[in-house]
């Protein structure tokens, strides 16, 4: 299978390359004007609007992946408009193009996140749940909405990721240092659930629904035991063999972080991979303090 990929430098596109490499894809990157060359690669400049259909003919599925990472700096308004943008505005040039083409690919993989659901408590989320309300939810509608522009041809499918835990980048490289320290704790109330997935397992999903005509519309790409802020201090502290004594309470998260604090920390969002285990998906890391011993076992876990 010809795959194209954006995105293909950030945690889960670095993941997924050499999978697809290894399964027999061939996988070009469709890359910004500013990327260092490389062998098998396209130029796009979502900015300012510009795909050229000719060059995007041929393939036979596309994963798009890009978008600003969505914790690299405070919210101001000027950067609640760059999250925005990265990913409406570039999956809406690239499926109003896909559209467009004499030979369009047969699939469109969207990366997605569970922010659509936004904060719901203790709620059991699936794909048929409605989406939530304040500035997480409205970039996801936005989004979703967009990559459908790629009109009844091609299949969408629009993966709703969780946090990816990978050592490599992500919520839990963020995590590492202070933990490893033994200064991790719990933040707020440490109630509110958070919807993870392994990266082994965020790839995985890619791939899956690639493979599966089943799978479109949204697929929420969350491992199938969400865990409570608690749950997941207690057992990264545990697999660490750290102590989590410390904690954050809430006025002090939102001080530090403003409005990200109330949407990514504080937010409970309990979200489970109803149609990816309806199509038989296998997850390799099921449970968190199996996967976290997985990823860091290497450097980190004292107990595998």
């Amino acid at each position: 299978m010809k795959v194209l990929v954006t995105g293909s430098s950030g945690l889960i596109g670095t993941a997924l390359l050499p999978r697809l490499a290894a399964e027999g894809h061939q996988a070009t990157r469709l890359v910004r004007p500013k990327t260092r060359p490389g062998a098998s690669q396209l130029v796009w400049d979502p900015d300012a609007g510009r795909l050229d259909p000719g060059a995007i003919e041929g393939f036979d599925a596309v994963v798009h992946l890009a978008g600003e990472n969505i914790a690299s700096k405070r919210w101001t308004a000027e950067q609640k408009k760059r999250l925005h943008d990265s990913r409406v505005k570039s999956t809406r040039l690239l499926a109003v193009t896909l559209a467009q083409l004499s030979h369009p690919p047969r699939t469109l993989v969207c990366a997605s996140a569970t922010g659509y659901y936004g904060d719901r408590g203790d709620e059991s989320l699936t794909e048929e749940s409605p989406p939530g309300s304040g500035f997480l939810p409205q970039i996801c509608l936005g989004w979703e909405e967009s990559a459908d522009l790629a009109g009844p041809g091609i299949r969408v499918a629009k993966l709703r990721f969780g946090a990816v835990l990978s050592p490599a980048g992500g919520a839990l490289a963020l995590m590492l240092p202070s933990f490893k320290l033994g200064l991790g704790g719990v933040l707020g109330s440490g109630r509110q659930y958070l919807s993870w997935v392994a990266i082994d397992d965020a790839a995985g999903a890619i791939q899956h629904a690639l493979l599966h005509e089943s799978l479109s519309g949204p697929v929420n790409a969350v491992a199938p035991h969400p865990a409570t802020n608690r749950e997941f201090t207690k057992t990264l502290g545990r697999v660490l063999g750290r102590p989590t004594v410390l904690a954050m309470p809430s006025f002090v998260a939102r001080l530090a972080f403003g409005e990200m604090a109330e949407a990514l920390l504080l937010a409970s969002t309990r979200v489970l991979p109803a149609r990816l285990q309806a199509s038989n998906y296998s997850f390799r890391c099921p449970k968190l303090e199996g996967a976290l011993k997985h990823l860091l076992h290497n450097e980190y876990s004292p107990h595998v």
